[in-house]
C-alpha cells in the first residue's frame, strides 16, 4: 500500500517480527502489557514523537477501547477502525443486546443489568435457570467467560472471572446469560463505510475451542444454506445499520441443534481470524479498513460478494495439548520454518528463529490458513501443511490440530463448541497409530538408523588405502518402541532399504530419500512419499521422530549393542507425587492452603495466571500441607515446585 510504519514495541518484544519489519520503532514501556501496551499516554507519546497521523490498533490490548480512539479523534490521529461512541457501546454487553432488540436480532435469554457480587450471581442464575455463562461486561476473547451449572460452580468462577476481567480489560462488571449447550459459534463479516452502505461478507465458523478461545476456524460454514445465510447476514447487516458502524466488525451468533441462531456480541476490530474470509472473497480487509478510514466509499455492493472455494485456519498456539487441551508454555523458537512451499497456503505469523515466547502475551505462534476448491481439499492441505511445519524449542499444539482435521467427526461437519470434550474425554492423549502406520514409522525408523551407520562409515579426502571400512548390507536392529521390543532386519540393494519388521510386515524404502540433514524428511515408502521429520537422534540409539503431527521416541541398537544394554544400570525416576509443580510459567494469582493444613484430592490449593488466564492446582490426593514456598505475587516457571506434601 506504500503506507510508512511506526510499530511501538515493549521490552519482552524488542527483537519481535513486527519491530523488525516496521519503518520505524519505539519503545513504550516495560513487558508488562499495563505499562506499555495498554498505556494509552505512552502510546500517544509515541504518536507524538514520530508525527504518526493514524493509528491501526490491531487485535487485542486498545482495539476496543472507546477511550484511546477518543483521544486520538481529539488529537486529529485517525484511529482506523469505528467511531469511539460506537466502541464504547459494544464493549458492553449490555448495551449491545439492547441495541440487537432494538434492530429485531434474536438474542439469548439473561439478566439485563449488573452482577454486583457472587450471592446476586446465584440468586440471577436460579431465575434464568441453570446452566449459566457469566461472563465479563466489557469482555471478549473468551476472557472473563466461564460456565457454571450449579451454586457451588457460580461462587468459584465468579472470583476467576472477575480477575480475568480486570487483568485483561480493567473492568470488573460481570452479566448472566443463559448458556445456549452445545451450540455452534457462526460470525457474520461486516464492512460499512462513512456514507452509510454495509455489507456483510458471508460467515466464519469457529466452533472448535478450548477455554472460550477458538482454535480452528473455516469459511464458509458447512451448516449453512444459502437461507440461513442470508437470514443471519441480513440480521448482521441490520444491527450494524443500527449502529451507524463503519469500518471492518464482526457479529457474533451462537446457534442450536434446531438451527435458531441468537446474537452473542459483536467486535468492532478486525478478528483474527480474518483471513478465510480474505481467501473465500478475495477482499483484502485490511486495505478496507485504509480506505474507509481515508473516507472512501464501499468498492462492492452486497451482490458482487461470493465465495470462491473453502479455507480453514488452524491457530498453532506454544501450549502443551496434552494438558487441558493446551496449557501456555514458554521459552525460546531455535528453529522455525513455515510450509510455505505448499500452493494455497499461508501463514500469518508474529515469531522468527530466535523469538521468544513469554508469560506476558497470548501465545499464538502463527495462523496456518489453507485455501482449497473444496472444504475436503482445504482439509488435507491444511495436514499437509501442519506435517511440514518445523517449530523447535517450545511445545507447541500441532498434534492437537492435526487429530481434529483427521476426525471423521470433522470431516462431516459434525462440530459444536463442545467439541474438544465431547471428541477427548479424558483429555488429548495424542495420536493412537493404526497397526500399518505404526510399522511403518518403525521402518522408517530403523531405515535412518542405517543411513546414519553408512554416513559414519563414509570417507571424505582420505585415500582408500589408509584406512580399512569393511562393507555391510545387512542389519540386525532391536527398537524398544511404545514398551515393546521388535526384531527389525534391514538390507540394502539396488538403492532401497528393504526393512523387515519381526516378519509381520516389509517395506521397501527409496535410500537416497533419507537425507539426515534436512528438516523434513520425504522417504518414498512403497511407492508413496511420506511426511516425516527427524527431531533428534543420540549415540545412546534414542531416535524422535515426528510423524503425523505426533513425537515419538524409539531406541534403536545393533544386536551386540543390545546384549551390552542389559548389563547397564537403570536410572532411578524421581518420585514428583508429594509435591504440586507449576504446569506453566506464570504468576501466582492467590494461595488456597496454608503449612498444616489437611487437603483432600482435588481441592484447589493456588492459582496460577498465564496469559491473563486463570488456572486453579490441585491436590493430587489426600494429604497434609508440609510447605507452601510460594507467595501472592511470586513469578514461577514451569516445572518449578510451589508446595511440598505428604501423602
Amino acid at each position: 500500500m506504500g503506507i510508512k510504519t511506526v510499530a511501538v514495541y515493549s521490552v519482552a518484544d524488542s527483537q519481535a517480527a513486527h519491530v523488525q519489519l516496521a519503518d520505524e520503532r519505539v519503545l513504550i514501556g516495560p513487558s508488562s502489557a499495563i505499562k506499555s501496551y495498554l498505556s494509552i499516554p505512552n502510546i500517544m507519546e509515541a504518536v507524538r514523537k514520530t508525527g504518526a497521523d493514524a493509528v491501526h490498533p490491531g487485535y487485542g490490548f486498545l482495539s476496543e477501547n472507546s477511550e484511546f480512539a477518543t483521544v486520538l479523534e481529539s488529537e486529529n490521529v485517525v484511529f482506523i477502525g469505528p467511531s469511539a461512541d460506537v466502541i464504547s457501546r459494544m464493549g458492553d454487553k449490555l448495551e449491545s443486546k439492547r441495541t440487537a432488540l432494538a434492530a429485531g436480532v434474536n438474542v439469548i435469554p439473561g439478566f439485563d443489568g449488573i452482577v454486583t457480587d457472587a450471592d446476586h450471581c446465584i440468586h440471577i442464575a436460579r431465575a434464568i435457570e441453570y446452566p449459566v455463562m457469566i461472563k465479563a461486561a466489557a469482555g471478549g476473547g473468551g476472557k472473563g467467560m466461564r460456565v457454571a451449572r450449579n451454586d457451588l460452580e457460580v461462587r468459584e468462577v465468579f472470583l476467576l472471572c472477575i480477575q480475568e476481567a480486570i487483568s485483561s480489560f480493567g473492568d470488573n462488571r460481570m452479566l448472566v446469560e443463559r448458556y445456549i449447550d452445545n451450540p455452534r459459534h457462526i460470525e457474520i463479516q461486516i464492512l460499512g463505510d462513512r456514507h452509510g452502505h454495509v455489507i456483510h461478507l458471508n460467515e466464519r465458523e469457529c466452533s472448535i475451542q478450548r477455554r472460550n478461545q477458538k482454535v480452528i476456524e473455516e469459511a464458509p460454514s458447512v451448516l449453512l444454506d444459502e437461507g440461513k445465510r442470508e437470514d443471519m447476514g441480513k440480521q448482521a447487516v441490520a444491527f450494524c445499520k443500527q449502529l451507524g458502524y463503519f469500518s471492518v466488525g464482526t457479529v457474533e451468533f451462537l446457534m442450536d441443534r434446531a438451527k435458531q441462531f441468537y446474537f452473542l456480541e459483536m467486535n468492532t476490530r478486525l478478528q483474527v481470524e480474518h483471513p478465510v474470509t480474505e481467501c473465500i472473497t478475495g477482499i483484502d480487509l485490511i486495505e478496507e479498513m485504509f480506505r474507509v478510514a481515508n473516507g472512501f466509499q464501499l468498492r462492492m455492493t452486497q451482490a458482487d460478494v461470493k465465495i470462491n472455494g473453502w479455507a480453514i485456519e488452524s491457530r498453532v498456539y506454544a501450549e502443551d495439548p496434552y494438558r487441558n487441551f493446551g496449557l501456555p508454555c514458554t521459552g525460546r523458537i531455535y528453529k522455525y520454518q513455515e510450509p510455505q512451499h505448499l500452493l494455497g497456503v499461508r501463514c500469518d505469523s508474529g515469531v522468527n528463529e530466535g523469538s521468544k515466547i513469554n508469560m506476558h502475551y497470548d501465545p499464538l505462534i502463527s495462523k496456518l490458513i489453507c485455501h482449497a476448491n473444496t472444504r475436503e481439499d482445504a482439509i488435507q492441505k491444511s495436514i499437509e501443511a501442519l506435517d511440514s511445519y518445523i517449530i523447535r524449542g517450545i511445545s507447541h499444539n500441532i498434534p492437537i490440530l492435526r487429530d481434529i482435521l483427521s476426525q471423521p467427526t470433522f470431516h462431516e461437519g459434525s462440530i459444536s463448541a463442545n467439541y474438544l470434550p465431547d471428541t477427548y474425554p479424558e483429555g488429548f492423549k495424542g495420536l493412537s497409530l493404526k497397526e500399518r502406520d505404526r510399522s511403518q514409522l518403525v521402518a522408517v525408523a530403523a531405515a535412518l538408523f542405517v543411513a546414519n551407520e553408512l554416513r559414519s562409515r563414509s570417507l571424505i579426502n582420505i585415500p582408500n588405502f589408509q584406512i580399512r571400512v569393511e562393507e555391510q548390507d545387512s542389519w540386525h536392529l532391536f527398537i524398544n518402541f511404545d514398551q515393546e521390543q521388535l526384531h527389525v532386519d534391514v538390507c540394502q540393494t539396488n538403492g532401497q532399504f528393504r526393512v523387515d519388521i519381526a516378519g509381520s510386515a516389509t517395506f521397501s524404502i527409496d535410500k537416497n530419500d533419507m537425507k539426515l540433514s534436512e528438516l523434513i524428511i520425504n522417504p518414498t515408502v512403497d511407492g508413496k512419499t511420506r511426511v516425516f521429520q527427524l527431531l533428534a537422534k543420540s549415540a545412546g540409539g534414542e531416535y524422535q521422530i515426528i510423524y503425523k503431527g505426533n513425537l515419538y521416541t524409539l531406541y534403536i541398537l545393533s544386536r551386540k549393542a543390545s546384549k551390552y544394554l542389559r548389563l547397564m544400570p537403570k536410572k532411578l525416576h524421581e518420585d514428583q507425587v508429594n509435591e504440586v509443580r507449576a504446569p506453566m510459567s506464570g504468576l501466582v494469582k492467590s494461595v488456597l492452603c496454608s503449612e498444616g493444613d489437611w487437603v483432600m484430592k482435588g481441592q484447589e490449593l493456588l492459582v496460577i495466571e498465564a496469559m491473563k488466564m486463570q488456572n486453579f492446582l490441585v491436590a493430587p490426593s489426600y494429604a497434609h500441607v508440609k510447605d507452601v514456598i510460594v507467595d501472592v505475587g511470586d513469578t514461577v516457571r514451569n516445572g518449578e515446585t510451589l508446595i511440598r506434601l505428604d501423602c
